[in-house]
């Protein structure tokens, strides 16, 4: 365990030197940016590990393995991010543990997670998914409403019981006119979170960039990236 403590812990510097890095060079505060562990197939272990190195924020994408585990890890001071697409019967389970969910992308997901939050009793930021390649108003191939849908779905979130509006969120596209152009994609983001922020002035998060990409995130003005691999390695194939 020491060992993998130790190998958390420095590539989290790492991690931490980048992020940094590009605050200095984009001219922002280093405080300005949140760094989300995306831990998804890793273990409660390595959760609780990071958890001992400072960090504060973890995100998953499958309800599957995300509820054992933050029933396992539910003494720590976590804020858990849903990212994974959502689907409506996994709704329940996800608001029992999630703070955050930033894969918010039709109607009828806005309308469970609030009749879900407001049962429980609970108050959950909701970011909506963006996808860069669908067009104005289509869904993209990874889940995420197209940039000519977020007013609409944004008023809906907000006017939720239950649920507060967070901001954007996006996954740099595979395909489509932001294929391969990432600073662009988070550079259009950013202009869509600017849009947002005038009906909404609080929906100020703006989810974006990885492991490979969060430079260019933090360049076009990202608070929050979610970085899986950079810190926890490569995670061997099972089976």
């Amino acid at each position: 365990m020491t060992d993998r403590k130790d190998q958390l812990a420095g590539n989290l510097a790492k991690v931490e030197e980048r992020i940094t890095a590009a605050c200095v060079a984009a001219g922002r505060k280093r405080e300005e940016v949140t760094l989300i562990v995306v831990t998804k197939t890793y273990p409660a272990d390595d959760v609780r590990i990071l958890s001992e190195l400072g960090v504060r924020h973890v995100a998953e994408n499958r309800d599957q393995d995300a509820a054992p585990k933050a029933a396992v890890c539910s003494d720590l001071p976590l804020s858990w991010h849903f990212v994974g697409q959502l689907q409506t019967n996994k709704v329940r389970s996800v608001v029992g543990y999630a703070n955050v969910v930033q894969s918010v992308d039709r109607a009828r997901l806005v309308s469970a997670l609030s009749k879900e939050a407001v049962r429980v009793e609970r108050d959950l930021s909701c970011l909506i998914q963006v996808a860069l390649d669908a067009g104005e108003s289509g869904r993209g191939e990874r889940g995420g409403v197209g940039p000519g849908g977020i007013a609409e779905l944004g008023d809906l979130v907000a006017a939720a019981p239950g649920l507060r509006l967070g901001g954007l969120m996006t996954v740099a596209p595979l395909t489509g006119p932001y294929a391969g152009r990432q600073q662009a994609a988070f550079e259009r983001l950013m202009d869509l979170s600017t849009d947002l922020r005038r009906a909404h002035p609080a929906a100020n998060m703006v989810s974006a960039g990885m492991s490979a990409d969060l430079e260019q995130a933090v360049a076009a003005g990202a608070t929050h990236v979610r970085v899986g691999t950079a810190v926890l390695g490569v995670r061997p194939r099972l089976g």
